[in-house]
Protein backbone atom coordinates (compact mmCIF):
# COMPACT_ATOMS: atom_id res chain seq x y z
CA UNK A 1 0.00 0.00 0.00
CA UNK A 2 1.45 3.51 -0.72
CA UNK A 3 0.03 6.48 1.03
CA UNK A 4 -1.26 9.46 -1.25
CA UNK A 5 0.37 12.20 0.21
CA UNK A 6 -1.54 15.37 -0.19
CA UNK A 7 0.51 17.78 1.80
CA UNK A 8 4.10 16.48 0.50
CA UNK A 9 2.11 16.54 -3.50
CA UNK A 10 0.79 20.33 -2.72
CA UNK A 11 4.42 21.61 -0.98
CA UNK A 12 5.76 20.54 -4.20
CA UNK A 13 3.37 22.34 -6.30
CA UNK A 14 3.59 25.62 -3.63
CA UNK A 15 7.63 25.39 -4.46
CA UNK A 16 6.73 25.40 -8.35
CA UNK A 17 4.52 28.26 -8.16
CA UNK A 18 6.85 30.19 -5.24
CA UNK A 19 9.36 30.08 -8.31
CA UNK A 20 7.23 31.16 -10.82
CA UNK A 21 6.39 34.56 -8.20
CA UNK A 22 10.12 34.81 -8.21
CA UNK A 23 10.24 35.33 -12.09
CA UNK A 24 7.53 37.93 -12.17
CA UNK A 25 8.99 39.67 -9.78
CA UNK A 26 12.52 39.76 -11.57
CA UNK A 27 10.48 40.50 -14.65
CA UNK A 28 8.78 43.29 -12.92
CA UNK A 29 5.12 41.85 -13.83
CA UNK A 30 2.39 41.97 -11.45
CA UNK A 31 2.03 39.29 -8.35
CA UNK A 32 -1.05 37.33 -8.43
CA UNK A 33 -3.51 38.78 -5.99
CA UNK A 34 -6.28 36.51 -4.03
CA UNK A 35 -8.79 37.40 -2.16
CA UNK A 36 -11.19 35.56 0.00
CA UNK A 37 -14.64 36.21 1.77
CA UNK A 38 -15.25 34.39 4.64
CA UNK A 39 -19.34 34.64 6.17
CA UNK A 40 -19.76 33.30 9.78
CA UNK A 41 -17.77 31.38 11.96
CA UNK A 42 -18.12 27.80 10.66
CA UNK A 43 -14.84 26.15 11.64
CA UNK A 44 -13.95 24.06 9.02
CA UNK A 45 -15.10 27.46 7.09
CA UNK A 46 -12.44 29.45 9.34
CA UNK A 47 -9.80 26.97 9.16
CA UNK A 48 -9.98 26.27 5.24
CA UNK A 49 -9.75 29.89 4.85
CA UNK A 50 -6.71 30.18 7.09
CA UNK A 51 -4.79 27.29 5.23
CA UNK A 52 -5.37 29.58 1.68
CA UNK A 53 -4.20 32.54 3.26
CA UNK A 54 -0.96 30.78 4.64
CA UNK A 55 -0.77 29.01 0.77
CA UNK A 56 -0.70 32.69 -0.49
CA UNK A 57 2.45 33.64 2.03
CA UNK A 58 3.92 30.88 1.51
CA UNK A 59 3.92 31.33 -2.55
CA UNK A 60 4.58 35.11 -2.29
CA UNK A 61 0.59 35.81 -3.46
CA UNK A 62 -0.57 38.97 -1.87
CA UNK A 63 -3.66 38.10 -0.19
CA UNK A 64 -7.17 39.73 1.48
CA UNK A 65 -8.96 38.48 3.50
CA UNK A 66 -12.78 40.37 4.03
CA UNK A 67 -15.17 38.63 6.68
CA UNK A 68 -19.03 39.29 7.74
CA UNK A 69 -20.98 38.47 10.23
CA UNK A 70 -23.23 35.59 9.48
CA UNK A 71 -25.99 37.77 9.41
CA UNK A 72 -24.59 40.13 6.42
CA UNK A 73 -27.87 40.78 3.96
CA UNK A 74 -27.51 39.36 1.02
CA UNK A 75 -27.51 42.85 -0.79
CA UNK A 76 -24.31 43.78 0.80
CA UNK A 77 -22.70 40.33 0.06
CA UNK A 78 -23.97 40.67 -3.68
CA UNK A 79 -22.34 44.13 -3.55
CA UNK A 80 -19.04 43.40 -2.04
CA UNK A 81 -18.73 40.70 -5.01
CA UNK A 82 -19.33 43.33 -7.63
CA UNK A 83 -16.68 45.39 -5.90
CA UNK A 84 -14.47 42.54 -6.17
CA UNK A 85 -15.01 41.68 -9.56
CA UNK A 86 -14.08 45.58 -10.77
CA UNK A 87 -10.87 45.60 -8.70
CA UNK A 88 -8.28 45.65 -11.23
CA UNK A 89 -5.65 44.80 -8.37
CA UNK A 90 -7.45 41.35 -7.29
CA UNK A 91 -7.06 38.99 -9.71
CA UNK A 92 -9.08 35.87 -8.24
CA UNK A 93 -11.25 35.52 -5.53
CA UNK A 94 -13.69 33.06 -3.74
CA UNK A 95 -16.40 33.22 -1.72
CA UNK A 96 -16.70 30.43 1.37
CA UNK A 97 -19.47 27.90 1.30
CA UNK A 98 -21.35 27.03 2.48
CA UNK A 99 -23.31 30.52 3.20
CA UNK A 100 -26.20 31.01 5.87
CA UNK A 101 -29.50 29.60 4.66
CA UNK A 102 -30.56 32.97 3.71
CA UNK A 103 -28.07 34.34 1.32
CA UNK A 104 -28.53 32.60 -2.07
CA UNK A 105 -25.85 30.14 -2.71
CA UNK A 106 -26.34 29.74 -6.46
CA UNK A 107 -26.68 33.82 -7.13
CA UNK A 108 -23.52 34.39 -5.22
CA UNK A 109 -21.83 32.26 -7.33
CA UNK A 110 -23.65 33.50 -10.63
CA UNK A 111 -22.50 37.30 -9.65
CA UNK A 112 -18.88 36.29 -9.90
CA UNK A 113 -16.81 37.21 -12.88
CA UNK A 114 -15.89 33.81 -14.58
CA UNK A 115 -12.72 35.30 -15.21
CA UNK A 116 -12.04 35.89 -11.48
CA UNK A 117 -13.56 32.28 -10.48
CA UNK A 118 -10.73 30.82 -9.08
CA UNK A 119 -12.92 28.22 -7.28
CA UNK A 120 -14.36 26.54 -10.75
CA UNK A 121 -18.03 27.13 -9.92
CA UNK A 122 -19.44 29.93 -12.03
CA UNK A 123 -21.62 27.95 -14.60
CA UNK A 124 -19.25 29.39 -17.77
CA UNK A 125 -16.54 27.51 -16.05
CA UNK A 126 -18.43 24.25 -15.49
CA UNK A 127 -19.54 24.48 -19.39
CA UNK A 128 -16.21 24.76 -20.56
CA UNK A 129 -15.19 22.07 -18.26
CA UNK A 130 -17.65 20.18 -20.18
CA UNK A 131 -16.47 21.10 -23.44
CA UNK A 132 -12.93 21.07 -22.85
CA UNK A 133 -12.54 24.96 -23.60
CA UNK A 134 -10.30 26.95 -21.54
CA UNK A 135 -11.66 27.89 -17.85
CA UNK A 136 -11.26 27.51 -14.43
CA UNK A 137 -11.58 24.49 -13.30
CA UNK A 138 -13.18 23.28 -9.89
CA UNK A 139 -10.09 23.32 -7.49
CA UNK A 140 -10.96 19.70 -5.73
CA UNK A 141 -11.63 17.59 -8.61
CA UNK A 142 -8.41 19.34 -10.25
CA UNK A 143 -6.59 19.38 -7.61
CA UNK A 144 -7.75 15.35 -7.33
CA UNK A 145 -6.65 15.26 -10.65
CA UNK A 146 -3.28 16.01 -10.24
CA UNK A 147 -2.62 13.98 -7.56
CA UNK A 148 -3.36 11.07 -9.48
CA UNK A 149 -1.04 12.15 -11.98
CA UNK A 150 1.76 13.23 -9.79
CA UNK A 151 1.48 9.66 -8.33
CA UNK A 152 1.86 8.01 -11.58
CA UNK A 153 -1.67 6.10 -10.89
CA UNK A 154 -2.72 4.64 -14.67
CA UNK A 155 -5.90 5.69 -15.45
CA UNK A 156 -6.92 4.74 -18.69
CA UNK A 157 -9.31 1.89 -19.64
CA UNK A 158 -9.92 1.70 -15.96
CA UNK A 159 -13.44 0.95 -13.98
CA UNK A 160 -13.16 4.46 -11.64
CA UNK A 161 -16.52 4.32 -9.33
CA UNK A 162 -17.39 7.83 -7.85
CA UNK A 163 -19.47 8.04 -4.71
CA UNK A 164 -21.37 11.64 -4.68
CA UNK A 165 -22.33 13.22 -7.55
CA UNK A 166 -22.46 16.79 -6.15
CA UNK A 167 -21.94 20.20 -8.43
CA UNK A 168 -18.70 20.34 -6.22
CA UNK A 169 -16.52 17.22 -6.32
CA UNK A 170 -18.75 14.47 -8.15
CA UNK A 171 -20.53 15.40 -11.33
CA UNK A 172 -17.24 17.33 -12.23
CA UNK A 173 -14.05 14.98 -11.13
CA UNK A 174 -16.57 12.16 -13.37
CA UNK A 175 -16.37 14.22 -16.39
CA UNK A 176 -12.67 14.97 -16.14
CA UNK A 177 -11.58 11.12 -15.44
CA UNK A 178 -14.33 10.20 -18.28
CA UNK A 179 -12.10 12.84 -20.89
CA UNK A 180 -9.62 11.35 -23.70
CA UNK A 181 -6.35 12.79 -21.64
CA UNK A 182 -3.89 11.29 -19.47
CA UNK A 183 -5.28 10.94 -16.30
CA UNK A 184 -8.57 10.16 -17.91
CA UNK A 185 -10.19 7.74 -20.33
CA UNK A 186 -11.86 5.47 -17.52
CA UNK A 187 -14.79 3.79 -17.78
CA UNK A 188 -16.90 6.15 -15.01
CA UNK A 189 -19.78 4.95 -12.88
CA UNK A 190 -21.17 8.21 -10.47
CA UNK A 191 -23.50 6.07 -7.58
CA UNK A 192 -25.07 8.17 -5.28
CA UNK A 193 -27.71 8.04 -2.99
CA UNK A 194 -30.09 6.04 -5.15
CA UNK A 195 -28.07 4.02 -6.13
CA UNK A 196 -29.01 0.01 -5.79
CA UNK A 197 -26.57 -2.35 -5.26
CA UNK A 198 -23.85 -0.63 -4.47
CA UNK A 199 -21.57 -2.69 -2.51
CA UNK A 200 -21.33 -4.73 -5.49
CA UNK A 201 -20.53 -1.78 -8.39
CA UNK A 202 -17.68 -0.55 -5.74
CA UNK A 203 -15.91 -4.10 -5.86
CA UNK A 204 -15.78 -3.85 -9.54
CA UNK A 205 -13.76 -0.33 -9.28
CA UNK A 206 -10.10 0.18 -10.03
CA UNK A 207 -10.13 3.37 -8.60
CA UNK A 208 -13.02 4.09 -5.88
CA UNK A 209 -13.42 7.83 -4.84
CA UNK A 210 -15.72 8.66 -1.61
CA UNK A 211 -16.96 12.02 -1.67
CA UNK A 212 -20.41 11.57 0.48
CA UNK A 213 -19.65 12.98 3.72
CA UNK A 214 -20.49 10.19 5.88
CA UNK A 215 -17.74 9.21 8.14
CA UNK A 216 -15.77 5.57 7.36
CA UNK A 217 -19.16 4.98 4.72
CA UNK A 218 -16.73 2.71 2.70
CA UNK A 219 -15.68 -0.27 4.69
CA UNK A 220 -13.23 -2.87 3.37
CA UNK A 221 -15.70 -5.75 1.99
CA UNK A 222 -16.92 -2.86 -0.76
CA UNK A 223 -13.39 -2.69 -2.13
CA UNK A 224 -11.22 -5.35 -4.17
CA UNK A 225 -7.80 -5.83 -3.73
CA UNK A 226 -5.16 -3.83 -5.52
CA UNK A 227 -7.65 -0.81 -5.82
CA UNK A 228 -7.05 2.95 -5.55
CA UNK A 229 -9.01 4.17 -2.97
CA UNK A 230 -8.90 8.37 -2.66
CA UNK A 231 -11.01 9.82 -0.11
CA UNK A 232 -12.99 13.51 -0.21
CA UNK A 233 -14.68 13.22 3.18
CA UNK A 234 -13.78 15.41 5.83
CA UNK A 235 -16.19 15.25 8.77
CA UNK A 236 -15.63 16.69 12.41
CA UNK A 237 -16.15 13.99 15.24
CA UNK A 238 -16.54 14.69 18.88
CA UNK A 239 -13.02 13.18 20.35
CA UNK A 240 -12.21 14.28 24.07
CA UNK A 241 -8.83 13.00 23.30
CA UNK A 242 -7.75 15.73 21.11
CA UNK A 243 -7.14 18.76 23.18
CA UNK A 244 -9.59 20.74 20.87
CA UNK A 245 -12.33 18.19 20.98
CA UNK A 246 -12.71 16.51 17.76
CA UNK A 247 -10.66 15.03 15.02
CA UNK A 248 -11.52 15.05 11.35
CA UNK A 249 -12.81 11.75 9.41
CA UNK A 250 -12.95 10.60 5.64
CA UNK A 251 -15.82 8.73 3.98
CA UNK A 252 -13.79 5.86 4.50
CA UNK A 253 -12.67 3.59 7.10
CA UNK A 254 -8.61 3.91 6.66
CA UNK A 255 -7.45 1.51 9.23
CA UNK A 256 -10.01 -1.74 7.50
CA UNK A 257 -9.59 -0.28 4.11
CA UNK A 258 -5.86 0.41 3.49
CA UNK A 259 -4.47 -3.19 3.56
CA UNK A 260 -6.40 -3.88 0.51
CA UNK A 261 -5.65 -1.01 -1.49
CA UNK A 262 -2.67 0.08 -4.00
CA UNK A 263 -3.15 3.53 -3.18
CA UNK A 264 -4.75 5.43 -0.56
CA UNK A 265 -5.29 9.36 0.37
CA UNK A 266 -5.60 9.86 4.34
CA UNK A 267 -7.79 11.97 6.09
CA UNK A 268 -6.53 14.47 6.88
CA UNK A 269 -3.55 15.44 4.61
CA UNK A 270 -4.63 13.78 1.14
CA UNK A 271 -7.30 15.48 -1.04
CA UNK A 272 -7.74 18.98 1.38
CA UNK A 273 -4.13 19.94 0.91
CA UNK A 274 -4.53 19.71 -2.95
CA UNK A 275 -7.42 21.55 -3.31
CA UNK A 276 -5.89 24.52 -1.91
CA UNK A 277 -2.87 23.65 -4.33
CA UNK A 278 -5.49 23.82 -7.40
CA UNK A 279 -6.82 26.97 -6.03
CA UNK A 280 -3.30 28.03 -5.96
CA UNK A 281 -2.57 27.41 -9.72
CA UNK A 282 -6.02 28.22 -10.61
CA UNK A 283 -5.04 32.08 -9.00
CA UNK A 284 -1.60 32.66 -10.95
CA UNK A 285 -3.13 31.16 -14.24
CA UNK A 286 -6.16 33.79 -13.81
CA UNK A 287 -3.43 36.43 -13.89
CA UNK A 288 -1.20 35.44 -16.82
CA UNK A 289 -5.12 35.10 -18.62
CA UNK A 290 -5.09 38.90 -17.89
CA UNK A 291 -1.87 39.19 -19.59
CA UNK A 292 0.16 40.86 -16.79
Amino acid sequence: MTLLDGKATAAQIRTELAQAVQQRKLEGKKIPHLAAVLVGNDGGSVSYVNSKVSACDQIGFESTLIRYDSSVPEEILLDKVRQLNEDKSIDGFIVQLPLPAHIDELKITQAIDPKKDVDGFHPRNLGNMILNLPGFLPATPAGIMALIERNNIETEGKNCVIIGRSNIVGTPLSIMLGRNANPGNCTVTLAHSRTENLKEICLQADILIAAIGQPNFVTADMVKTGAVIIDVGTTRVDDATRERGWRLVGDVDFEAVAPKCSFISPVPGGVGPMTIASLMMNTLKAMELKGK
